[in-house]
């Protein structure tokens, strides 16, 4: 079936194809069409099932009206909520939202944002894969409206927002410490990610303030790219080791989920044998007996901000960003495995 054009609908409503323009694009009462015809027009075309060509609309207006958003994985807890939340505010400020996932794949990334420029979006709201930084990089050279969400590139001058994740590891292991546990594990995830630095860099920085020796054999770097079977053998491992260790902190939700099915294999016992906090909430922390100690991250508050700097950045008039580089706080939620 061959696509409806606009002179198509122009000549099934009797008026020229001027006329459907100006009423399609919002400019019927500007060029002063009678409402009667305009009410005509819209019937027409909707009957029809006439929709604007997205390129010509494009080159027309200049603009799309749709966002980009590329995510580390639509299944994860944490970029569903971001998802969700900037899929409502965007619809709010009267843009539709494409997504994409990387898996944090540098080169499914890398395609992904020459995928979206084809598809002429607007703006990119994206959650950076490590090995983008060519791809993000050439969005900044050619100032496209952009917002990094949950890790950013230091050498890379593109706006960000994400939890400050080195105070977040630094409230939440200062917190053990307060207890009374000394002997405390970091079990983190192998990437080359700034979020996942700064969150170790909380680990160990909380420990020598207080006087505790960071110890190598007590840090643990899953792979990430590996079979769920294969990480939980090594995270059991690591506790089967380490028999002494009075507590234990995931740098992540799944690697904490992981954690729990480890613990639970050896039969060990919250808090009496360890005690166990993780970065990032999620539902299974809450359900699960005792409940996990959490530092929550500030996902609608996250998405919202960055829906505003990407707003700022579409509207020239507003002018340059009063805010480049937002770091929120996180908080910490204490539950029964502390």
């Amino acid at each position: 079936m061959e696509r409806l054009t606009l002179k198509d609908v122009a000549k099934l409503a009797g008026v020229a194809p001027s006329t459907v323009s100006f009423v399609l694009n919002g400019k019927g009462k500007q060029m002063r069409i009678r409402d009667e015809v305009a009410q005509k027009i819209m019937q027409v075309a909707e009957k029809a099932g006439y929709e604007p060509h997205r390129m010509a609309v494009n080159l027309r207006t200049g603009q799309s009206k749709t966002l980009g958003l590329i995510v580390e994985s639509i299944s994860g807890s944490f970029f569903a909520c971001l998802a969700k939340t900037i899929e409502t505010e965007a619809e709010r400020n009267g843009y539709n939202v494409v997504y994409c996932s990387t898996e944090n794949n540098a080169q499914k990334g890398a395609e992904l944002i020459k995928m979206l420029g084809r598809q002429m979006v607007d703006g990119y709201l994206i959650t950076p894969a490590p090995g983008m930084e060519k791809g993000i990089q050439q969005l900044v050279q050619q100032q496209r409206p952009l917002v990094l969400m949950d890790s950013y590139f230091p050498g890379i001058k593109a706006p960000y927002v994400l939890i400050n994740n080195f105070e977040g590891v630094h409230q939440g292991v200062k917190q053990l410490v307060k207890k009374g546990l000394t002997k405390i594990a970091f079990v983190t995830v192998d990437l080359d990610l700034i979020q996942l630095d700064e969150r170790q860099r909380g680990y160990v920085t909380t420990l020598k303030e207080h006087k505790i020796p960071v110890k190598k054999k007590y840090i643990l770097q899953v792979k990430y790219h590996r079979q769920h079977s294969d990480s939980l053998k090594e995270i059991r491992t690591f506790l089967e080791e380490n028999p002494d260790l009075e507590a234990i902190f995931f740098a992540t939700n799944y690697l904490g989920i992981l954690g729990l099915e480890a613990i639970s294999d050896l039969k060990l016992k919250m808090p009496d044998d360890i005690a166990v906090m993780c970065f990032d909430d999620h539902d299974i922390f809450r359900l699960y007996p005792p409940g996990i100690s959490v530092i929550e991250q500030p996902i609608e508050n996250i998405a919202r901000t960055a829906i505003d700097m990407l707003m700022q950045q579409l509207d020239k008039s507003k002018g340059p960003l009063k805010r480049y580089a937002v770091e929120l706080p996180g908080r910490l939620i204490l539950r029964g495995s502390t």
